[in-house]
Formats: C-alpha cells, sequence, structure tokens
C-alpha cells in the first residue's frame, strides 16, 4: 500500500532506504524535543519571568512535529522533510515577545497562529513566488546573520561562559564551574563529530556529556520514562493583542522568518534531491510550502512556536530519501519520545546551551 503511495519504483526508492533516511534525520533534529520546551521555559532564567511551562511544550513539541511531518508525508508526498519548531524564532518568542515585551505565552501564540494563517494565505496565492524573487539575498542572508548573533549569546550564557553584567552588559563567567567545563567540552565534541561527518552529532553530544555529569554527581538525574506531561496550551492562544500595533512587528518578523528560512531549506534540499528542473524551478515546492504553513498553525493550536522545515532533512536525502515516507518516519519516532519528559528535565542546562550555540 505505502510502495504504490509513495510510488517507490518512479522516485528511484524503496521502503528500507526511506526507513534509513527517516531515522537519520531523527538524529539530527532529535535536539529540538529538549531545546525548545527548555528556551520557551526559560529554564535557565528563573520562573518568575513568565515564560512556558516546560512539561508542556515538550509534549506540544512532539505532536507538533509530528502532525506536521505526517502533513508533509501524505500531502508533500515527493518531499523527505524533517519538520519541527524553529530554532531561533522560539528564542525570539521567549526573549523577545514574551520577556522583553511583556506579552503573555498565550498571546505570543496567537501571534504564532496569525503567522501561520498569513502563511497559508501566501502559500495558496501568487504572492509566493513574487516574494521569494523580490526581497533581496543580502536581506536574507543578514536575518540569518542576525539570528544566529542572537542564538550565540544565548547560547554562551545558558552555558555560563558569559553572564549580565550592569556596565558592560556582559560578561565572563565562572568558567572554572565543572558544568561550564563540560558545556564548553560538549560543544567541541559536536564539531569534532560533524568533521567525522557522525550522524546525530547534537544529540549524541547532549546525552553523553549529560551522562558524565549525572554520574559525577554534577547534575541531577530525574529518569527516563514517564506519562506525557499534559499539553496546557492546547488551543489556549490568546488572539486580543494579535491585531496591536506592537504586536504586528512580532507577526511580521515571525512570518518573513519562516517563509523564507522554509523556501531557502526547500530549495537547499530539492538540489540534493534532484527536484529542481532545468529551468531551475523547484518541482511542487508549492505542497511542501503549504503543508510547512498547515503545520505552523497546528503547532499553535498544540501550544508550541512557529513549526518550520529542518534544513537537516539534507542528511537523509543523502541517505537515500526521496518521499514523504521519510517524512511519516521521523513523525512516528519523535511520536515515540512522548515518554521521555524526565529525561529532558534532567539535561544541564550548561550542556543544552552547547547545543544552542552550535
Amino acid at each position: 500500500m505505502l510502495d504504490k503511495y509513495f510510488e517507490y519504483k518512479k522516485n528511484k526508492t524503496n521502503f528500507r532506504t526511506e526507513l534509513i533516511a527517516g531515522v537519520t534525520t531523527f538524529l539530527t533534529m532529535a535536539y529540538i524535543m529538549f531545546l525548545n520546551p527548555f528556551i520557551l521555559s526559560g529554564e535557565f532564567a528563573g520562573p518568575e519571568k513568565g515564560f512556558f511551562d516546560f512539561g508542556a511544550v515538550f509534549t506540544a513539541t512532539i505532536v507538533a512535529t509530528a502532525i506536521a511531518c505526517f502533513i508533509m508525508a501524505f500531502y508533500g508526498k515527493t518531499w523527505p522533510i524533517g519538520l519541527a519548531p524553529g530554532m531561533g524564532i522560539n528564542a525570539f518568542v521567549a526573549f523577545g515577545v514574551v520577556a522583553g515585551m511583556g506579552y503573555t505565552p498565550q498571546q505570543a501564540l496567537g501571534a504564532v497562529l496569525v503567522a501561520g494563517v498569513l502563511f497559508l494565505i501566501i502559500s495558496l496565492t501568487p504572492l509566493r513566488a513574487w516574494l521569494i524573487n523580490s526581497i533581496p539575498k543580502s536581506l536574507k542572508l543578514g536575518i540569518g546573520a542576525g539570528i544566529g548573533f542572537f542564538l550565540a549569546i544565548i547560547g554562551l550564557e545558558i552555558m555560563g561562559v558569559v553572564g549580565d553584567h550592569p556596565v558592560t552588559l556582559v560578561t565572563l563567567g565562572d568558567i572554572k564551574n565543572p558544568l561550564v567545563i563540560l558545556g564548553c567540552l560538549a560543544f567541541v565534541s559536536m564539531i569534532v563529530m560533524e568533521k567525522m561527518k557522525i550522524r546525530g552529532n547534537i544529540i549524541i553530544g547532549i546525552l553523553v556529556f549529560s551522562i558524565i555529569a549525572w554520574v559525577a554527581g554534577l547534575a541531577k538525574f530525574n529518569g527516563v520514562v514517564s506519562s506525557p506531561p499534559p499539553m496546557t496550551y492546547l488551543f489556549e492562544f490568546d488572539l486580543g493583542a494579535a491585531f496591536t500595533a506592537g504586536m504586528s512587528t512580532v507577526i511580521f518578523t515571525l512570518l518573513f522568518i519562516d517563509f523564507f528560512d522554509t523556501a531557502g531549506t526547500l530549495t537547499s534540499v530539492a538540489n540534493v534531491a534532484g527536484k529542481v528542473d532545468s529551468k531551475g524551478k523547484v518541482q511542487d515546492i508549492n505542497k511542501a510550502m503549504l503543508s510547512d504553513s498547515v503545520g505552523t498553525v497546528a503547532g499553535a493550536f498544540m501550544g508550541t512556536t512557529t513549526v518550520t522545515s529542518y534544513v537537516e532533512s539534507g542528511a537523509g536525502v543523502k541517505a537515500g530519501g526521496r518521499t514523504g515516507m521519510t517524512s511519516l518516519v521521523i513523525g512516528v519516532l519523535f511520536l515515540a519520545c512522548l515518554f521521555f519528559s524526565p529525561l529532558a528535565t534532567s539535561l544541564p542546562k550548561e550542556i543544552d546551551g552547547a547545543a544552542l550555540l552550535y
């Protein structure tokens, strides 16, 4: 049944290849199930800041990821893409919108929902092609670089390498702290494993150095398996502030980042997968972008930030993934992780920060 739906022969693939590709992509992006709730909950900043609830976001992240991957699998069925809440956007929402601008998590989710709906509308109209071609490349690259620097400073602060200072804003942290040293080693190990072309280098680095911290008694181990935390933010978005002047900038930012991040990722994956025709046009990109936008809407309903296509999908494509079956495998594997919330709460923040910096 699946072989006929995904047309394995036409796409020069088979079930085994798609399965391997799905597992490969999953390993490269599995870190998001730990990092997204860590960032949105402001775990290192303290609960008084009014961030999201860690457990609720953990469950929402996995469910939203699975839904988005299933949509990509069955609607954009020629795309072997993994989707999940985007890095960068989550930090912007947590530290810029909630902590910085003072909006509640529910109001932030309302903005995510509106941006997702706008993305969906754009994906259904000729605006999509016009926008992709009209924004200068320098602006697209500049936004990406800006987000990268934003994530880097947050990662360094979470790791403890830098800290707050009333005059200079940042100062050198306690680099003699064993956990800070472990975080730095985790970061280096991720880079080394990438150069060695080891799949899943981020998740491996997180788990290996977390185990070292637990064994050494530097961090508390809360267990591995339990029932999934309740989805506190399920359909709890608040649209009341979505149409104010202050929130309009937030919505535009979310839409802009998601749209061009998705377009760039799909174009990159398409080149590897051979989905670019002789005229340089990407085949079936409308289905992929529509799937992505619906995933964002679903994510807002579940209680997490903007869902986007992951560039890590290229690892699965290089492993032979050519159809939505790869996306289906990714979604199933994420669902299987629903019961690992104690493990997520056990990870030292310094090592989570290393993954964010990477």
